[in-house]
């Protein structure tokens, strides 16, 4: 075994980023599976030598998807986990027992992978994207494990997402919202009916509580499928949340049997929600719902969650906490955490969003919350241009509760000084929101400088 932290490994894993990244964005899709299809059926079908819980929705799958691996690892299965998008490392997308893929396997994996990524390109007049490409090593490197399980989430969207070559024994279907709506379409109904493709044949489909037209859709794609459905707030449920130190006490309601006194050591109602969704999907894979999982196994799993980037307070003395919020609906479920879990007099946030996102929507359900906000840009050559945003901000908060900052490493300081400026008040914050991108920069500049 090489030392994983050699010159020529750390090397080579920035050439491959960079080939990767020469491809065609994740951010942009076209709407087939015959590329992926074509190099997973070279690969030798990598995606089906193991069971799959496949995950989508608007909201919450990572934190979900870091749930459901934590509790079924907590059961002693080897579970794989394929997330996106990435914080920091491009690593992290793809976990093994919790931890993101080391490098001297991530290269093994690209090399044993790419001749077949030649043969696709060659055979197709658009190339493999990024975003198919580490869906292939997901697939692959999963199977050379080999897991136990796979906790596959959706890049975005359902039907056409490169993910959906895998069937789901289990698919789990998060909050839907209006999201990506130059791909999905700008109806909750149609995005829904686009999600719900990942419900494959006789399969058993978890659904979080939704708004009423997405619901109809995924109960149509359900009964279409001969799915079995397991609804949240019907089959499962949050029975009770109460706040503690460092998170939540939980007790949720499963598809076997009530789980009580769980610790979650995250924060906000979403965050609860999450859990019983995870809960509901451990039960059905593990035995279709009707066998009572353990509960000293449960709360183990859950003591150990973490979901970087969610809520994160990265430092205190002034408290500086980041959120991937980067829609309406999330960034409503990090102020509605806000107000709950923290008391603060004073607040700052630090805003960075990408050029195709609803920045109004999202800075219209932070600003209860926010005694005041920075604008600036984070290092995507899709951010939103400061200048427009700030038209944005000061339409919703005021001119005076505006600021701006060239940079996000300006704007992080800036918001340190107004917390220290006002800690005389009894409590000072800073939050620093506004797409993933944000968030992974933010904790790298914060983490780096620690």
């Amino acid at each position: 075994m090489t030392d994983l932290t050699t010159p020529d490994d750390l090397a080579r894993f920035a050439a491959v980023e960079a080939a990767l990244e020469a491809r065609w964005p994740e951010s942009k899709i076209e709407p087939s599976l015959t590329r992926i299809a074509d190099l997973v059926d070279l690969l030798g079908s990598p995606q089906r030598t193991y069971p799959v819980i496949h995950i989508a929705g608007t909201n919450g799958k990572t934190s979900t998807s870091r749930m459901i691996d934590a509790l079924l690892t907590s059961f002693g299965l080897r579970v794989g986990r394929y997330t996106s998008p990435h914080l920091e490392s491009l690593r992290e997308r793809i976990a093994l027992q919790g931890e993101p893929i080391s490098v001297e396997r991530f290269l093994e994996t690209y090399d044993d992978i790419a001749p077949y990524l030649e043969l696709v390109d060659a055979k197709n007049e658009i190339k493999l994207s990024y975003f198919e490409v580490l869906t292939a090593m997901a697939f692959a490197a999963f199977a050379d494990a080999p897991v136990d399980v796979a906790v596959i989430e959706c890049g975005l969207g359902g039907e056409w997402d490169a993910t959906n070559v895998a069937d789901g024994l289990v698919s789990v279907i998060m909050p839907i919202a209006l999201d990506h709506v130059e791909y999905l379409g700008n109806s909750i109904a149609g995005i829904a009916a686009t999600k719900a493709k990942i419900i494959k044949a006789d399969s058993r489909a978890v659904l979080a509580m939704q708004p009423l037209e997405a619901a109809e859709e995924l109960i149509r794609a359900v009964a279409q499928a001969n799915a079995t459905p397991f609804r949240e707030g019907l089959e499962f449920s949050v029975v009770k949340r109460e706040l503690a130190v460092g998170g939540q006490l939980l007790t949720i309601q499963g598809l076997a049997g009530e789980y009580s006194d769980i610790f979650l050591p995250l924060f906000g109602s979403h965050q609860a929600h999450n859990a019983a969704v995870a809960i509901a999907a451990v039960e059905a894979f593990l035995g279709g719902g009707s066998q009572t999982l353990d509960i000293d196994a449960l709360r183990e799993g859950f003591a150990s969650v973490t979901s970087p980037g969610r809520l994160e307070t990265i430092r205190r003395n002034p408290t500086i906490m980041i959120d991937a919020a980067h829609n309406p609906h999330g960034a409503k479920a990090l102020a509605d955490a806000l107000e709950e879990g923290f008391e603060f007099d004073f607040l700052t946030g630090v805003i960075a969003v990408l050029g195709e996102k609803d920045a109004y929507g999202l800075l219209a359900a932070l600003e209860p919350v926010l005694t005041e906000i920075i604008v600036t840009k984070n290092s995507s050559p899709r951010a939103l241009a400061i200048d427009e945003l700030a038209k944005v901000a000061i339409d919703i908060f005021g001119e005076e509760r505006v600021s701006v900052a060239r940079d996000l490493a300006e704007g992080i300081d800036m918001a340190v000084t107004r917390a220290e400026e006002n800690g005389d008040l009894g409590g000072s914050g800073v939050v620093i929101t506004g797409s993933v991108v944000t968030a992974g920069q933010a904790r790298h500049l914060l983490r780096g400088r620690e």
